[in-house]
């Protein structure tokens, strides 16, 4: 392991500092390029064509395409990301307010999928009847019902019917804890429950891999008691399948939120993207953009760590 991780940080810094310089790059050439210009949406169609054009020098928007990614850039690695164009709030100020409603959605979905798809997987794994049938069934339809979809739907029955929760809206921890929790419930749940049978099966389909194979016969043998043989063992060498799902559920989560936080009202940064884009608010577009890739690269590493860590032949 010692030997191992300084490769994974090598191999993870080149690979990362290329994707996030690919990834802004693109952003922005891709936002500059739809139709639509904030100077004109700020002043309205009655402006005069000189205020139009004295607002677009003002906001650096009549330099060309290149010098105005290069002084992004410039400004990036010394941690500035410019400042919205409209509200004139720094982008950092703007992402750190919604940044941590994103990523309660997020480890919390990732965390009741995990733990509920692992344990689901476990039982499942020595069973061949319905039960694995219906984890078979679940992952499949799991995977196709769009989380907006079954947001609405979760909302309809737990908000309006029962009125268990609240329809939208979000409470700060600080502010009630309880209240806070019963906001993020339904939104949790939403993003939590395709993940939980993705995660099940995968559980399911590498446990039974594993014990099928000679070691839990010979562990088996010496009198070792079914925990120890399930979860010490064949739970630990299925993991790695286990561990790769749950990253690529974590990234995916990261576009989930923008509909979720849409359906439920949420102030996190699905929403701040959304606007900001109908707004054509280039810099806080740009900085929940970067944000998004250094997440998605600081993902992966962790994936890598943690799978080293359960068996070091794989990143050997």
């Amino acid at each position: 392991m010692t030997t191992v991780v300084p490769k994974l940080l090598a191999r993870w810094l080149v690979r990362s500092t290329l994707l996030v310089l690919l990834v802004s790059a693109l952003t922005f050439v891709l936002v500059s390029l739809t139709p639509g210009d904030p100077a004109r949406t700020i002043l309205g169609q009655s402006a005069t064509q000189e205020q139009y054009e004295a607002l677009r020098l003002q906001m650096g928007l009549d330099e060309p395409l290149l010098t105005r990614y290069g002084s992004w850039l410039a400004d990036a690695l010394h941690g500035d990301l410019g400042a919205s164009l409209f509200s004139g709030e720094a982008v950092t100020s703007l992402i750190g307010q919604r940044l941590g409603v994103t990523l309660t959605l997020i480890v919390g979905g990732v965390l009741a999928a995990g733990l509920l798809g692992v344990a689901l997987g476990v039982v499942s794994a020595r069973s061949t009847g319905v039960l694995a049938r219906v984890v078979d069934v679940a992952s499949l339809v799991g995977s196709a019902i769009p989380p907006f979809w079954l947001g609405l739907v979760l909302s309809a029955v737990f908000a309006v019917g029962l009125r268990l929760v609240p329809v939208v809206g979000y409470t700060s921890p600080a502010v009630d804890p309880a209240a806070w929790f019963l906001s993020i419930l339904l939104p949790v749940a939403t993003l939590a429950l395709a993940g939980t049978a993705i995660v099940a099966k995968q559980t399911r389909d590498a446990m039974r891999d594993e014990l099928g194979k000679d070691y839990v016969l010979v562990l088996r043998s010496h009198g070792a008691t079914e925990w120890t043989v399930q979860i010490k063992h064949a739970l630990r060498n299925a993991g790695v399948p286990v561990v790769t799902v749950l990253g690529v559920l974590l990234i995916g989560l990261l576009g989930g939120t923008v509909l979720v936080e849409s359906v439920f009202s949420l102030p996190g940064l699905g929403g701040l993207a959304v606007t900001s884009t109908l707004r054509h608010d280039l810099p806080v577009i740009q900085g929940v953009t970067v944000l998004f890739a250094v997440v998605v690269v600081a993902v992966n590493l962790l994936v890598d760590l943690v799978n080293a860590w359960i068996n070091p032949k794989v990143s050997a």
